[in-house]
């Protein structure tokens, strides 16, 4: 079959860009299944063009520039390239936030799918959030009560376009009740996330040599902010004077300039290190020198890739008590340190119980890689290339 993918991949920036280029890393070498396939991604800045290695044994990739983050015609955009591509299946590799920050043109943007079907061509919609589980204020998206309160019934909208692709992959539980008893959907399967490397039956080095580093990855700035992380290490600082801050990533596209202000507020602060954008060939060094990777989150909006990854490299993680995040811990088998949300003190004992016990960082690490393991993404691969079979067949 071929394939076409709607999704951010490096080297963009955008949102779920990694698990984008992982998926289709693994989706390339299904040669019994797959002919081809079409990345339909979005433009970058400055000229900046993609490629990828066209190796032997592997299925042919096509980049197909078509979108632009912020764009209010990304869904006739899109569209007109799935009718010029032609393929047998459309995947959307999405959150309500992929196609803009923009209220209007993210809720535009996300019309796509029901679009695409409309045309004719089998679509499913990989949904890494729903509307119902955001906290909009601190996602950027509800200024006050009002505004929060039509941005919902605007989402509520969207999610029912989203709702008539011929499938809906969530990847959380209690998305699919969600759905299926607010929106009376049939159309909805729990999908598995997966973890991004290949199965390994030896753990990496759960406490690399030298002093605590302590690491935090993402796209910072909405509901992902580290003012709470920075004051917790403060505080542990006496106790580890030679500890490290890894602050991995970059501003949310809805926050531009939110970490350069972290900088300067708290520049009275040693030993900490803001990486900016970390490439993908550099993720394994990042995840590898750390001690313990944190979670400096006051809501979520899905499944954490980074804990995926976390746990990948066998790591230690120290997570906020939040519905989401708990429910994926005990559900896929990982394990951490809590903290309260937005609470400095909760954090730095959370963090200091990871590492100044390092029986304790052992056993978090082992059952996070067991976890990551047990799930790897090229078997999620193949759980998709079932379902497109079933889809081809009706």
């Amino acid at each position: 079959m071929k394939i076409a993918i709607v999704t951010t991949h490096p080297p963009g920036k955008g949102s779920l860009n990694e698990y984008g280029f992982h998926f289709i890393r693994f989706l390339r070498t299904k040669i019994e299944s797959v002919s081809e396939i079409v990345l339909l991604v979005d433009e970058l800045p400055g000229g900046e063009k993609y490629s990828i290695e066209q190796e032997p044994g592997l299925i042919p990739v096509t980049f197909k520039v078509c979108w632009k983050f912020g764009a209010w015609n990304n869904a006739l955009r899109i569209r007109k390239a799935v009718r010029e591509s032609n393929p047998d299946i459309v995947l959307f590799n999405i959150q309500f936030a992929s196609f803009a920050g923009g209220k209007a043109a993210a809720a535009l943007g996300l019309l796509a799918p029901w679009l695409v079907r409309q045309a004719g061509f089998k679509t499913v919609v990989l949904l890494h959030n729903i509307m119902e589980t955001v906290n909009l204020k601190q996602a950027g998206f509800g200024s006050n009560p009002l505004m929060e309160n039509v941005v919902r019934q605007f989402g509520n909208m969207v999610t029912r376009f989203i709702l008539h692709a011929d499938l809906v992959a969530v990847t959380i539980p209690k998305y699919v009740e969600i759905l299926e008893s607010k929106y009376g959907a049939n159309n909805v399967l729990l999908a598995p996330h997966g973890s991004f490397t290949e199965p390994s039956s030896e753990m990496p080095e759960a406490v690399p040599a030298g002093p605590p580093n302590i690491m935090t990855f993402g796209k910072f700035g909405t509901y992902k902010k580290v003012e709470v992380l920075v004051e917790a290490f403060e505080r542990l600082l006496p106790a580890h004077p030679q500890a490290r801050l890894v602050i991995a990533g970059t501003d949310n596209p809805n926050v531009k300039g939110y970490l350069e202000g972290v900088r300067q507020k708290y520049a009275r602060v040693p030993n900490m290190h803001f990486t900016g954008y970390v490439n993908e060939e550099d993720v394994p060094r990042i995840f590898g020198d750390s001690w313990a990777v944190v979670f400096p989150y006051t809501s979520t909006t899905g499944s954490s890739g980074v804990l995926h990854q976390a746990g990948a490299f066998g790591k230690a993680v120290v997570l906020p008590k939040l519905g989401d995040l708990e429910q994926l811990v005990v559900e896929e088998g990982y394990d951490g340190e809590f903290f309260e949300p937005e609470n400095p003190h909760s954090l730095a004992d959370a963090i200091c119980r990871v590492i100044d016990n390092p029986e304790r960082m052992l056993e978090i690490g082992s059952k996070n890689y067991l976890a990551a393991n047990g799930l790897p993404i090229t078997e999620v691969v193949d759980w998709y290339i079932i379902h497109f079979e079933q889809l081809l067949k009706k």
